[in-house]
């Protein structure tokens, strides 16, 4: 049987298989051209992802790979840096959040990844998680469990 990551690289496959995400709402952080969103929205079962990037030309690259996973209601894009992220009006909270080679998340821009982890813990549930690149594949990152001074 063919494996649901097989049309990726073992790396991301890794790291799609390590996320804990069947029926759990997913962020996913600088989705590029949607591989490992369109391979966690064939495994989420009633859950859904939704995949976010800065790049206008990735989110549209994305979309036009992701066809059937966006039909069936499993996947949504968007458009927009992490650091400038905001739940829509009535859109639920997630559960869990990855990201994978996102320069606001690795230490290379300390401003933006400040900026960035006040929008990902007010778009997480109060228990939800933070994945990032750089463990074995993934590293969760603690995330105070309280929304964030604007000065922090």
């Amino acid at each position: 049987m063919r494996s649901k990551t097989s049309d990726l690289s073992p790396r991301l496959a890794a790291i799609v298989d390590a996320l804990p995400f069947p029926g759990l709402r997913v962020l996913e952080i600088g989705c590029g051209p949607g591989a490992a969103a369109r391979a966690v929205a064939r495994r989420i079962g009633d859950g859904q992802i939704l995949a976010i990037d800065r790049s206008a030309k990735a989110i549209e690259q994305a979309r036009r790979g992701s066809e059937a996973e966006i039909a069936s209601g499993r996947l949504i894009f968007r458009q927009v840096a992490i650091e400038d992220f905001e739940l829509e009006e009535g859109e639920a909270l997630f559960d869990i959040a990855f990201a994978v080679r996102v320069g606001a998340l690795d230490g290379r821009y300390p401003e933006a990844g400040r900026r960035a982890l006040r929008r990902i813990v007010a778009a997480l549930k109060p228990t939800g998680r933070l994945f990032v690149d750089g463990g074995d594949p993934l590293r969760e990152i603690p995330l105070p469990r309280r929304p964030l001074d604007p000065e922090s």
